[in-house]
């Protein structure tokens, strides 16, 4: 079974940076895609952004030229760097990988 471990996340001003990362565990296989998904409260989740293992990625146009994602080749290692942080981005974070497995998630707050 595959289980997903966040860390990272916390509390940071606007306009600061933070540094998400997420391991999976459980398989031998390398997960095709893993990314980031984001829920605020009252809000539905929404997709934040994904790799591929071949490296292909893509961003909500809301994070777009502020987050990065990346992934160690070969491995099912995601990492998600947040600079100018906004207080819309102010959310539980959670690792996803395919098919349909989700970390706990890690709350990240950015005070205004």
């Amino acid at each position: 079974q595959v289980t997903l471990v966040e860390s990272g996340g916390g509390l940071v001003q606007a306009g600061g940076s933070l540094r998400l990362s997420c391991a999976a565990s459980g398989t031998m296989l390398i997960i095709n895609t893993m990314g980031w998904y984001r829920q605020a409260p009252g809000k539905q989740r929404e997709l934040v952004a994904t790799i591929t293992s071949g490296g292909n990625t893509a961003y909500a146009d809301s994070v777009n030229g502020r987050f990065t994602i990346s992934r160690d080749r070969g491995k099912n290692t995601v990492v998600l760097q947040m600079n100018s942080l906004k207080a819309e981005d102010t959310a539980v974070y959670h690792c996803y990988a395919s098919r349909n497995i989700w970390g706990r998630g890690t709350q990240v707050t950015v005070s205004s």
